[in-house]
C-alpha cells in the first residue's frame, strides 16, 4: 500500500477578478460595487452583480470590515441564560439588534467572575465586534477587581457597578414601591416580603425599596423570607406563610414565586385576596392566567433591550463611550389577587 503525501490542493473560489471578465469592467469597479460604493453607474452595478450571481462570487465581509472598521456586529455576554428577566431581554437586545443591521454573537459564562469576562471577551475579540452588551443580573459584575476593557464600546444591563460605561436597567426602585404603596392603599396595615437570591442586583433593589416605603409610611417592616426565583421555592415560603394569621399581604419578587405561594394559600385554605392579597414582579404571560389572576409589577423588558443596542450603537459611531445610566420605568398592573383586608 502506498500513501500519497503531496499536499491537497484546495480548490480556488470565484474571485474579482473572474467577476470584472464576466462583467466586461475593471477589477476596481468590482471592488467599488461589492464595497457598497455610489461612483458607479445602475447600468454597470446591474451587470456586475449578475455577474456574481452567475460565477458564485461573494464579497468578502470581514475583508471589508477590516478596512472600514466596522463589523456590523455586536457580542452579548449573559449569565443565567435560563433567568427569565435575562431571556426576555436577550430576545429584545437581537430584535433591536437586528432591526439596526447589527449580527448577535452570545457568549454565555458560567460564572459572573473577572476571568470569566475576561476570557468572554477574548473570544468575542475572535469574532471581530463593534461592541458589548453585558447582561450578567449578579453581584458579582459590581465587585471592585472586575475590569471592563479599554476601546470597545460597552453597555452594562443591570448592575450597581460604578462603570464608565451605560447602565441599563428596569427602574426596580419604582416597582417594587408602587406594589407596596397599592397594598398598603388597599387598607393593609403592613406588607410581608418574599425577596429573591442575594445575588441578584434586581432583588436587593426590590427589597430595599420594599423596606424604605414601609418606614416612610411608618408601618410595621417584617422579616423577609428569601426564595431563589423558583416556584418551589415560592412554594415553600407560601407554606410558612399560611401559617402565620398576621400576615394579610405579601409582595413577592417575581411571578414564578407568586405562583408557588399561590398555590401553597390555597392547599391550606388561605383565601386570596380575602385571606392574603399577593402582588408580582415581572408580568409574565402567564400571570393574567394564575388563579386568581395576579396583580404584579410589569417590567418592559423590549424597552430596555432596545435601550442598550440605542446606547451601544451611538457609542460604535460615535468612536467615545459617556458614563449615562438609563432607567426605565415600570407599571402596576391590577388584577384580582390584591384587595382589601378582611374587616
Amino acid at each position: 500500500m502506498t500513501v500519497d503525501d503531496s499536499p491537497v490542493r484546495r480548490r480556488r473560489g470565484p474571485s474579482m477578478a473572474d467577476v470584472a471578465r464576466l462583467a466586461g469592467v475593471s477589477g476596481q469597479t468590482v471592488s467599488r460595487v461589492a464595497n457598497g460604493r455610489h461612483n458607479v453607474d445602475a447600468a454597470t452595478r446591474d451587470r456586475v452583480l449578475a455577474a456574481m450571481r452567475e460565477v458564485g462570487y461573494r464579497p468578502n465581509g470581514a475583508a471589508r470590515a477590516l478596512r472600514n472598521g466596522r463589523f456590523r456586529s455586536i457580542g452579548v455576554i449573559v449569565f443565567e441564560l435560563s433567568s427569565f428577566g435575562n431571556t426576555r431581554t436577550l430576545d429584545a437586545v437581537a430584535t433591536a439588534a437586528t432591526a439596526s443591521g447589527y449580527a448577535v454573537h452570545l457568549m454565555p459564562v458560567l460564572d459572573a467572575t473577572q476571568a470569566a469576562l475576561t476570557g468572554a471577551f477574548d473570544r468575542l475579540g475572535e469574532q471581530a465586534v463593534d461592541g458589548v452588551i453585558i447582561l450578567i443580573e449578579a453581584h458579582q459584575l459590581d465587585e471592585a477587581e472586575v475590569m471592563l476593557p479599554d476601546g470597545l464600546p460597552v453597555v452594562v444591563v443591570d448592575s450597581d457597578a460604578e462603570f464608565d460605561y451605560p447602565v441599563v436597567d428596569t427602574d426596580q426602585a419604582q416597582g417594587a414601591r408602587i406594589a407596596t404603596e397599592h397594598l398598603l392603599d388597599l387598607g393593609h396595615k403592613t406588607v410581608w416580603h418574599l425577596g429573591g437570591p442575594a445575588t441578584s442586583v434586581a432583588a436587593s433593589r426590590r427589597l430595599a425599596s420594599w423596606r424604605k416605603t414601609l418606614q416612610d409610611r411608618g408601618c410595621p417592616v417584617p422579616p423577609v423570607l428569601m426564595g431563589d426565583w423558583s416556584t418551589e421555592s415560592g412554594y415553600d415560603a407560601g407554606r410558612e406563610i399560611a401559617a402565620n394569621p398576621d400576615v394579610t399581604a405579601v409582595f413577592v419578587a417575581n411571578d414564578q414565586m407568586a405562583l408557588g405561594l399561590l398555590h401553597a394559600l390555597h392547599e391550606h385554605g388561605r383565601e386570596v385576596p380575602g385571606d392574603i392579597s399577593v402582588v408580582g414582579f415581572d408580568d409574565k404571560e402567564e400571570a393574567a392566567h394564575f388563579w386568581p389572576p395576579l396583580t404584579t409589577v410589569r417590567q418592559f423588558f423590549s424597552e430596555v433591550g432596545r435601550r442598550s443596542v440605542d446606547a451601544l450603537i451611538s457609542q460604535i459611531q460615535a468612536g467615545e463611550h459617556h458614563h449615562q445610566p438609563v432607567s426605565v420605568d415600570t407599571k402596576l398592573i391590577v388584577r384580582a389577587s390584591s384587595g382589601p383586608p378582611r374587616k
